[in-house]
Order: C-alpha cells, then structure tokens, then sequence
C-alpha cells in the first residue's frame, strides 16, 4: 500500500457521518487504531444521506452553475471537507476525510449511484486533494457488525445470542433483529445510548477476522491503514480478506 504518512506523522481523520448514532460515538469503532498515537478519528459534520441524483430538473441546474455539484452537496460535505483538510496543516501533520453512510437493504441496488453522488462531491470540492478523502458505507447499517460478536450486546441488553454463523453484512434489518431479540426479554433497545455500549465493548480483531465476511468493513479499515502508511495486517485480515469491490478501489489512490 502507498502512503501519505511517514513513521512520525500524526494523522487526523475527520468524519462525516449520516447517522446520530455514528455522530455520538462513530470513533469508538476505530481504537484500535488510535492505539498506536499516530492518529485521532473525530466527527466534523453529520449530513444528509443522500440518493442518487435522478432528477432533469436537478441536473439542468447543476449543469447552470458550472458546477457538477449541487450547492447544497458542496456546503454539506465539500465545504467540511475541504475545511478539515486545511485547518490541519501542520508540520509532521496530516489529515483525511472519511465520509461514512449506513447502506440500508433497500439502498443497496443503487450504491453504485449513491457512492458516485458522495465521491463526486468531495472531488469536485478537494482537487488535487480528492484522493484524501473516502467515501465508505456500513452494510447494512452499523448494528450489523454487532452480530460478530454478541458478547457485547449480550452484555448490555441482557441477551444470550450467538454470534452470526454468515456474513453479518447480508443481514437484511440488523435494528430490527436487535429490537426484536430485546422486546423478547422485555426490555427495549435504544440505537444511541444501547448502541454507543454495545461498540465500546465490541472487539474489532473479532469483527474482521473471517477473510469471506465484512468486505465493506475491511475496506474502510484498509484505507485506514493505507492512509497511515502501515503495510497490510493479518490483525484485520487486510492481507487475506474480501474487500468491497465499490469502495475497496479507493485504496489504490493512495
């Protein structure tokens, strides 16, 4: 992998996320790399989730503006981003942006289109800095990773699940898998207060260490450790495992 960051490099990342829940607690998904002190993961913006763009009338006045993105995708994401990246300037200082959106069941025929709208925006915004940032998705939708291992949600909600035998990234309604098993104990599950718990106690190595399963999840994290300029590493099966073949390619660019 290439890098942008020498041994003695600090990276911030900067996040922009879709959720509340990934506004609050996002980062906690990513202490393991943070471990290290060559790093920080912070929230700098939770924006709209966007669709793709369809619309004649929509494209007749991005076409008008001689812009290929909308105002309103520019002062949403293209305008954080490109803020974070200069507000981190620095001496044996880099930074990056990660767009991060939870890619629902019913959103995933239409990824390829959403993926391009985000990638579009932060290009057409960054410039010759576009390959710091990346636009990644969590399929579908953060809980998923939870099922890996449901010692974490077992110890906050009170559960006695097992983890899931498949690739947790093909369940098709993880939330409401989660607010099912709670109901069944007669308990409710919040997405914000259970949810920041249940990823602060959920062991990441874990989540990763199946090569077939998380191609999505992979990809994020491979980027990650590109980004740092780490070589590939088997603590999250970045050498031997699936990466998605929509975001993975990002990793090239660095």
């Amino acid at each position: 992998m290439g890098s942008d960051c020498t041994t003695w490099t600090f990276c911030n990342f900067g996040l922009l996320v879709t959720g509340k829940g990934e506004r609050r607690f996002l980062p906690w998904l990513f202490r393991e790399l943070e471990k290290s002190g060559r790093c920080r993961m912070h929230v700098i913006g939770k924006i709209r989730q966007l669709s793709p763009m369809s619309s004649p009338k929509k494209r007749l006045k991005i076409i008008g503006t001689n812009q290929a993105i909308t105002d309103k995708d520019f002062e949403e994401i293209g305008l954080p981003a490109r803020q974070h990246l200069w507000k981190e300037r620095a001496p044996h200082k880099r930074a990056f942006v990660l767009l991060i959106d939870d890619l629902e069941h019913d959103r995933i025929p239409r990824a390829p289109q959403v993926f391009a709208r985000y990638r579009e925006a932060l290009d057409r915004s960054l410039g010759d800095q576009k390959h710091l940032a990346a636009v990644h998705f969590l399929v579908n939708m953060m809980e998923a990773y939870y099922f890996t291992n449901v010692a974490a949600i077992n110890a906050v909600l009170g559960t006695q699940l097992v983890d899931y035998p498949g690739d947790v990234e093909e369940i098709p309604h993880p939330k409401n898998e989660l607010k099912s098993e709670a109901r069944r104990i007669g308990r409710s599950f919040d997405e914000v207060e259970d949810g920041e718990r249940i990823l602060q106690g959920l062991d990441i190595p874990h989540v990763l260490s199946r090569a077939e399963t998380c191609a999505s999840l992979r990809a994020l994290f491979g980027w990650c450790a590109a980004a740092l300029g780490e070589a590939p590493a088997e603590k999250f099966c970045l050498t031997s495992g699936a990466y998605s073949a929509l975001t993975g390619p990002q990793i090239g660019a660095l």
